[in-house]
């Protein structure tokens, strides 16, 4: 087994390894020269292929794809439904397909094609061999058509000499198969010696003697026959010259010589030299070397003989891979007719001189070499099938394929010297749009030659991206009040395919009437005028769409800030604001609270409110609204406050507004009621016994400058009336007779009147002495002002009535002596009255005339206008009806003064209605205001128990410890109250009165007012 043996076989083994359901093959014979169409073979039914798929059971539509290299004019055609295989309009000629092959090679002249069945599910690369076979379509011919032969004379009958063989392209028995000599003239003859290698060389027969001096030149003519149908020929003029003699021919040593020469052999390397002997001698021994005629043409272009020498060289660049073994018939001539022969076989051994040749034919069709695939298509797509050759031998010509660098694809061998291109991953045409990479075929011979095929591959977009925004939320920002139309901003969004594919229209989501959005650029402008205070923020989504089929999507969200502006004033809640606070609120209190708003934000929201036209009454805080009083309420003084506010902003230019507030003073109920009727602690009142039941016998009348509950007063006998004679009106203060009197009930009755006013929580009351005197005439005042004198030291809780017995029993002429002495100190004191009346009409007399319609009868008349006058010298303020004295207790050894003890409780429903029991000896001095009225005269509290002691005309002394009120003239009474005092610092004097209240305060401001009395008093 030789080595081109030895390298079939591992072909074949390697075939047989190759997965046949990957790879297979099919060998097809057909003739030369085939018209078009002719079918040669069916592909699916050669195979046994199916069109059902197995996995499926449903039938497939397969593709036949012929794999064809760029430029090629195939010489057969496959159908791409049905897999027939045709001929096509380009001849097939053996000759020209299989130039140069021997005629032992016959049967092999073929040539190969690969078809692939797709889609990839059933893709199969079948390799196909198509051996074509020889037609007689060529003549046999002769080298040339003249055939020049010289013959010696005395050349022996029978012998031979060669003629030059004709060549046929055609092989077998459409190659020459016959001469025959023409017109031999029975001189010469033609046989025929066949060669082993198959080669017939005619040679030419001498039958006769030949003569040069009778005839030196014969014309004849040689054809030659192929074994063809129809059977072609040719002729050659044969020309026969006769020469002279020479009878030793040259010798060659060796006869057949064989050479090695490596191909790269430079021009003028010897290859060998051939060496001839000569018996004769002389000129016939001169031996001249000449290639044979049978030497190709090609053969004589590489190499050179020395016709002297015998020396073979190159003179022309050796290609093994173009001629590998050469055969050169040399000829040694003496002049002789018969020339030695000697062949010499020239085997160009194998140099590493050729890189690989890379042979590559597209699946997929290329567009001006460029492969165009769609970046969904899947892993494994075929795209071309790659041959690798090399024309050199053994390691030379062993051949590696790979790709030059790292890209999507990869090479997969089906044959030994065949690979399929194949995606190797899924593409991405966003990633990468282009691909141009070398596939390498490098041989492994030393140096290693190695050859490139270049291979673009451009990817179609697929629609496989959504349009993709720069921002995922985009935040803007706008003052209010813009213009229509006012540009915002330009929203972006990519798209990473191309074409129609990253075209991308705009377009707004719900909630975005007050903005327009372009289509085509993004730009988006506001449609309406954005107001902060209506909406301060937009949140909307904008969606980016492309044009790709589908189409794909995606979406922003959008946040449009409204920035303020100083449109708007503040504005206060209330455009009068009215507050209440209680009289006697501590200064600096909390009144009310001032709310303004302001539709604006920041620095444009940010208020400051000042007072506008207040005389520092009030404080405001300027940013809380809290306003704090700066002076103490007296309700009585004054019972409301009005003034301005002002709000201002921080805008630029600041806006403002103003309210108007009112403060209104709340009643306290701070005041005790103020005695008007009787006028007088001593005064009384004359009820005849024969005044009937339900007469009207006095009147109380007493008035509370406090306002509301806190003034409305309720009058109650809260002692003297044991035998309930006497019946007092709780709301008109009128006291009426229960039952008609008896002459037991003639007599002085003194009548304690609580007055309490209906405050809350408490209520404030007085006490006054109401004086009644039972009898039918009222002759002797003296004695009667004596009574009630005395009176003054029975304490309040016991009826006077218990102990004026003994008075009444006196001895007649000490009453009758009263009674005168009475009488003129009566009209004593009627006349200083009137004298002093006189001089102060203007101040008395039409007060009290128009507010009693009568005088009360009081004693000491002259001594308390002497006191008066003594109030006036100490510059009493002169709306000032009281003054105020503190008293000192009784002394023990003061017979006609000493005190009578005794305590007075007020009726239960006095007590349910928070009417408290006075206790004088518990109450705290108090200084009261210089107009304020005096509670009560002459009473003081000499132990714990609530007791009034009565002590008339007492001196006043610097001892503050007892509260006393001195009455005036025309309107002394008891006052007492049940709640705390305090002590005023704005006291002029330097004595100590009582001044109660529910809240610790007493104000006499305001007038009194009064009514008209029509009883007459004493």
């Amino acid at each position: 087994m030789d080595l081109r043996d030895f390298y079939l076989l591992a072909a074949l083994i390697a075939c047989l390894r190759l997965d046949s359901a990957i790879a297979q093959e099919l060998i097809y014979t057909i003739r030369e020269e085939l018209p078009e169409n002719v079918p040669i073979g069916n592909i699916p039914k050669d195979l046994n292929i199916s069109h059902i798929n197995a996995a499926t059971g449903t039938s497939a539509s397969l593709v036949y794809r012929l794999v064809s290299k760029a430029g090629d004019a195939p010489l057969v055609k496959v159908s791409s439904t049905t897999g027939e295989i045709f001929t096509t309009s380009n001849r097939i000629d053996r000759e020209k397909l299989c130039a140069g092959a021997s005629y032992a090679e016959e049967n092999e002249c073929f040539f190969e094609l690969e078809v692939v069945i797709l889609p990839n599910d059933f893709f199969r690369l079948i390799k196909i061999k198509i051996i074509v076979k020889d037609t007689n379509d060529n003549a046999p011919m002769f080298p040339s058509p003249v055939i020049n032969i010289s013959i010696p004379e005395n050349t022996l009958i029978n012998s031979r000499f060669p003629i030059p063989s004709a060549t046929d392209p055609d092989t077998g028995f459409n190659g020459v198969q016959h001469y025959e000599l023409l017109n031999g003239q029975s001189v010469f003859g033609l046989d025929i010696v066949e060669t082993p290698e198959g080669e017939k060389w005619p040679q030419l027969i001498v039958q006769q003697n030949l003569d040069r001096e009778q005839k030196d030149t014969y014309v004849m003519k040689i054809k030659v026959e192929d074994g063809g149908t129809p059977q072609k020929s040719s002729t050659a003029i044969l020309q026969v010259t006769v020469s002279d003699v020479n009878d030793n021919r040259p010798v060659f040593k060796e006869s057949q010589v064989e050479v090695h020469i490596p191909e790269n052999a430079p021009v003028g390397t010897s290859v060998i030299q051939l060496h001839a002997t000569d018996a004769d001698i002389g000129s016939n021994a001169e031996i001249r070397y000449i290639f044979g005629a049978q030497v190709a043409p090609a053969t004589k272009r590489f190499f050179a003989l020395n016709n002297t020498t015998g020396l073979i060289t190159v003179q022309r660049s050796l290609d093994r891979e173009e001629t590998a073994i050469h055969k050169v018939t040399v000829l040694a001539s003496d002049g002789s007719s018969t020339p030695a022969r000697a062949t010499v076989t020239i085997n160009v051994t194998d140099v590493n001189d050729n890189p690989p040749n890379i042979d590559l034919r597209y699946i997929i069709s290329p567009i001006n070499g460029t492969v165009y695939l769609s970046e969904k298509d899947p892993i494994n797509t075929k795209i071309a099938l790659i041959t690798v050759s090399d024309k050199d031998t053994d390691v030379n010509g062993k051949v590696i394929c790979f790709i030059e660098r790292e890209v999507p694809f990869h090479l997969k061998a089906v044959y030994d010297n065949q690979y399929l291109l194949e995606t190797s991953s899924l593409l991405d045409y966003e990633g990468t749009k282009e691909f141009s990479f070398k596939i390498v075929a490098s041989d492994s011979g030393k140096p290693s030659l190695n050859q490139t095929a270049l291979v673009r591959v451009k990817l179609e977009d697929e629609n496989d991206n959504p349009p993709i925004f720069s921002q995922p939320v985009i935040e803007l920002s706008v003052s209010e009040n813009n213009r229509r139309g006012l540009y915002l901003t330009t929203i972006s969004a990519t798209d990473e395919d191309s074409g129609k594919n990253a075209d991308i229209v705009y377009q707004l989501g719900p909630n975005a009437s007050f903005f327009d959005l372009d289509r085509k650029t993004g730009v988006l402008t506001a449609s309406r005028v954005f107001d902060r205070e209506e909406q301060e923020r937009f949140i909307f989504t904008v969606t980016a769409r492309d044009n790709g089929t589908p189409p794909l999507q995606s979406q922003a969200a959008v946040i449009v800030t409204v920035l303020d502006e100083n449109d708007n004033s503040p504005k206060f809640t209330h455009n009068h604001f009215q507050f209440f606070v209680s009289e006697n609120l501590p200064k600096y209190s909390t009144v009310g609270v001032i709310t303004v708003t302001d539709a604006d934000a920041g620095e444009n929201k940010a208020v400051t409110l000042s007072i506008l036209n207040d005389n520092e009454n009030f404080v405001l805080d300027p940013y809380s609204g809290v306003i704090k009083s700066n002076v103490s309420f007296d309700r009585e003084q004054q019972s409301s406050y009005t003034f301005d506010v002002k709000a201002v902003d921080g805008g630029q230019p600041p806006r403002s507004s103003t309210a108007k507030v009112t403060i209104n003073v709340m009643d306290v109920n701070d005041n005790s009621p103020v005695v008007i009727y009787p006028p007088s602690n001593t005064s009384f009142k004359l009820v005849p016994l024969s005044a009937i039941p339900g007469s009207v016998v006095a009147e109380v009348f007493a008035v509370d400058i406090d306002t509301g509950m806190n003034a409305e007063l309720k009058y109650t006998i809260v002692s003297g009336n044991n035998k309930g004679l006497f019946r007092i009106d709780p709301v008109t203060g009128n006291i009426t007779l229960e039952e008609k009197p008896t002459p037991n009930d003639v007599g002085l009755h003194r009548l304690v009147v609580n007055i309490s006013d209906l405050g809350y929580p408490k209520s404030l009351h007085t006490l006054v002495l109401v004086f009644l005197y039972v009898n039918d005439t009222a002759g002797n005042a003296s004695y009667i002002y004596d009574l009630i004198r005395r009176t003054m030291e029975t304490p309040l809780d016991r009826t006077i009535g218990d102990s004026s017995q003994p008075y009444q029993n006196e001895d007649y002429l000490t009453i009758m002596i009263a009674i005168v002495a009475g009488a003129m100190v009566v009209i004593v004191v009627i006349f200083v009255t009137v004298l002093v009346r006189c001089r102060h009409a203007s101040r008395f007399k039409a007060a009290q005339r128009s507010k009693q319609g009568a005088e009360w009868m009081s004693p000491n008349q002259e001594n308390k206008q002497n006191k008066k006058k003594k109030r006036k010298k100490r510059k009493s303020p002169k709306s000032s009806l009281l003054n105020f004295v503190t008293i000192e207790e009784s002394k023990p050894d003061d017979a006609v003064h000493e005190p009578i003890n005794g305590t007075i409780s007020l009726p239960a429903e006095l007590e349910e209605q928070s009417i408290g029991r006075f206790d004088w000896g518990t109450a705290p001095p108090t200084t009261f205001k210089p107009n304020s009225p005096d509670l009560a005269k002459h009473y003081k509290s000499a132990s714990p128990q609530s007791a009034f002691h009565l002590k008339p005309d007492t001196p006043v002394s610097v001892k503050k410890h007892h509260v006393i009120q001195e009455l005036p003239l025309d309107n002394t009474f008891v006052g007492g109250c049940d709640t705390l005092s305090k002590r005023s610092s704005t006291s002029s004097d330097h004595f100590s009165a009582s001044e109660c209240s529910s809240q610790g305060g007493f104000k006499t401001k305001g007038p009194l007012h009064t009514r008209q009395v029509n009883e007459h008093f004493y």
